[in-house]
């Protein structure tokens, strides 16, 4: 849960398709809602395929509608559907084009993509200052991004899993130094690699994290070596942020989140201690599901919020399955939860031992059961507190599942085919080696 990249980026959405794996348990595609036919409605409780479906009713009655236009787009862009994306967002901006909201969506559809020229002066039009600055630094790179080199897949042992997982990576072909792990995060070096890196800040932009105020500097490395697999001309950021510290008591040289982790179908391994990246191929997509449902995982939904918060099905006690999100960043706990959730959930709250973090008062929980699909735990700590999720990301969440659940199993977002995998029991040691 370190700094993202563009919080104000952090709402979106899904479509049809793949989105009917978005219905709870008990609907069908022609259920009626008791929230009846809102489509925001629909859409803040976590109901995407009937959200879709009522904005395109609106659309059928006034097809020039941009705000339905846009909230279709946004649907479209949670499950990575990018043509029905960029179509019902280009439009969303053409009908108007001083709706910065749907400018950042459809220029997030185009970096997702890794296709930058085009998000640069959707980014310039929004008149916000940390916009221009990705903008700038999105026109500085020259040719393709995130060019892919080496094998198939490659797997990078653990330093350690506490306080967070941890793997060495190469900066501009240096000495492999420790970054974390954290699918909240976005990639993100701390100053002094960067100035080791030789990198040089593009653009610069200021944000106020829990009351500070951070300058956050904006650059593009010449490369990233994972393992097995470099990485080539990677947008990157960098700041004055202290880090967790390691168990040797060393910093952290950066943190490896989300926006790169998109662009392989990737295992955190926490039994086996290793983060396993493959390429976003059939084979290698095959390959992950045969080892995670030799665990015991379901195939579970994988939808993106903003730009870098992945999110599924989740339950807590009886309350659920609904849409929750997976930050791997929440230290020394498995479960974070509004009190509103936690109370609808039959979850005992600890209000006599308030904890205090970021300028937020939260408190202990310990629910009976949590569980993502089969995987299921039991008395996991965790904390309720104030949490911006529905700000966000539009819709609301059952909770985040986060370190403390994940740490007896291996999680795979498959980005290629955008389900999730979370093994109810640890693979093997040959089921986790990855082919080449």
């Amino acid at each position: 849960m370190t700094i993202d990249r563009r919080s104000f980026l952090a709402q979106a959405g899904l479509t049809t398709g793949a989105a009917m794996l978005a219905l709870l348990p008990g609907e069908s595609a022609s259920a009626i809602s008791p929230l009846g036919g809102d489509p925001d409605q629909l859409f803040k409780a976590g109901k995407f395929v009937q959200a879709d479906r009522a904005y395109a009713r609106l659309l059928r009655e006034n097809p020039a509608d941009a705000r339905a236009l846009a909230q279709r787009g946004r649907i479209a862009l949670l499950s990575n559907r990018f043509e029905q994306a960029d179509r019902f967002l280009a439009e969303a901006v053409r009908l108007a084009p001083r709706d910065a909201f749907a400018k950042r969506q459809l220029a997030e559809c185009h970096i997702r993509q890794d296709d930058l020229p085009p998000a640069v002066p959707l980014l310039r039009g929004t008149g916000e200052e940390t916009d221009a600055a990705f903008a700038d630094q999105y026109a500085s790179v020259t040719g393709a991004p995130y060019r892919l080199q080496g094998a198939q897949a490659t797997r990078l042992p653990f330093v350690c899993v506490d306080p967070l997982p941890c793997v060495r990576v190469s900066v501009n072909g240096a000495e492999p130094q420790p970054f974390l792990i954290d699918t909240g995060a976005t990639l993100a070096l701390s100053s002094a690699t960067a100035e080791q890196a030789g990198l040089r800040a593009v653009s610069t932009s200021t944000t106020h994290p829990a009351g500070q105020t951070l300058t956050t500097y904006h650059g593009v490395m010449r490369s990233l070596g994972l393992g097995d697999i470099t990485l080539g001309t990677v947008p990157v950021v960098w700041y004055e942020l202290r880090m967790p510290s390691l168990p040797d008591g060393t910093q952290p040289a950066g943190v490896i989140g989300t926006t790169l982790l998109y662009h392989f179908i990737a295992t955190m391994d926490y039994a086996g201690q290793a983060l396993v990246l493959r390429r976003k191929t059939a084979a290698q997509a095959r390959q992950a599901w045969a080892v995670a449902a030799r665990g015991g995982s379901d195939r579970l939904p994988l939808w993106l919020a903003g730009d870098h918060v992945p999110c599924t099905l989740g339950s807590v006690n009886d309350y659920g399955p609904r849409v929750a999100s997976v930050d791997t960043g929440g230290m020394g706990m498995g479960i974070m939860m509004t009190e509103e959730n936690a109370k609808r959930a039959g979850v005992e709250i600890d209000y006599d031992h308030p904890q205090g973090s970021g300028g937020m008062t939260s408190y202990p929980i310990t629910p009976a059961r949590i569980g993502l699909g089969r995987a299921v735990g039991k008395n996991v700590p965790g904390v309720v507190g104030a949490w911006p999720w529905l700000d966000l990301f539009g819709f609301e969440t059952v909770g985040n599942f986060t370190h403390e659940f994940l740490k007896p199993r291996a999680i795979t977002f498959d980005y290629a085919n955008m389900n999730l995998y979370v093994t109810a029991k640890a693979p093997t040691t040959k089921e986790r080696q990855p082919r080449r």
